[in-house]
């Protein structure tokens, strides 16, 4: 099962083994991914750490950075860590320790995931009307080239239209509206940030601030 770890305010993170890990990282952060079992070297063995099966990032012994991976990765000879440093979105992908001997045997996995900040999404009011004495507004919540409509009470919301894309464990973003503390919020967020607009129901609904 793939366990997902959200990073948003450290400048890097120190990962508890795990038999595969997702890992969500804010860009320009710095993130340690640890092996994944205990690793003793022997006479004959080399451990290395790759991106995407193919790319080899460092090796230990002797301690290399290959050329691409330098001033950016770091391996920790103390527990044969990757320490991965100023990360860029390109830096996305599958990263495997690997310790090569008389045979290969792979001692960590992550999947890794950086992302940008999400905009700040905007909140529009459509339309406001009162049905039965309750007032409903409906408004557009929109960030990042997507939209979702909604009908809110003082209460709650019903999407009417729109796509709300993302969810609590995907790569996409998420936009989503709901009432809370008296204000129609719209939340744009993925696994590193989030953002919001809101607008105050008593403040749309001025007549029926009573009744709110």
């Amino acid at each position: 099962r793939m366990k997902s770890t959200r990073l948003n305010h450290f400048t890097f993170l120190i990962l508890k083994p795990s038999a595969e890990t997702s890992v969500f990282v804010l860009k320009g952060q710095d993130v340690r991914l640890n092996v994944q079992t205990n690793v003793q070297l022997k006479d004959v063995d080399v451990i290395f750490w790759k991106f995407n099966r193919s790319d080899n990032v460092v090796m230990y012994p002797r301690k290399v950075t290959f050329e691409r991976y330098r001033g950016r990765a770091e391996l920790i000879v103390g527990d044969f860590s990757l320490l991965l440093k100023n990360l860029q979105e390109e830096d996305s992908g599958l990263y495997d320790a690997v310790v090569s001997g008389i045979n290969d045997r792979n001692v960590a996995r992550y999947v890794l995931v950086v992302q940008e900040k999400v905009e700040p999404p905007v909140l529009t009011v459509n339309s406001v009307s009162s049905i039965n004495g309750t007032c409903n507004v409906t408004v557009t919540c929109r960030g990042q080239n997507t939209s979702v409509t909604s009908s809110c009470n003082s209460s709650t919301c019903s999407q009417v239209g729109g796509e709300s894309r993302g969810a609590e464990t995907s790569t996409v973003p998420l936009l989503s509206v709901y009432v809370a503390g008296g204000s129609i919020i719209c939340n744009h967020c993925n696994q590193v940030s989030w953002a919001n607009d809101t607008k105050e129901i008593v403040e749309l609904c001025p007549l029926k601030s009573e009744e709110l």
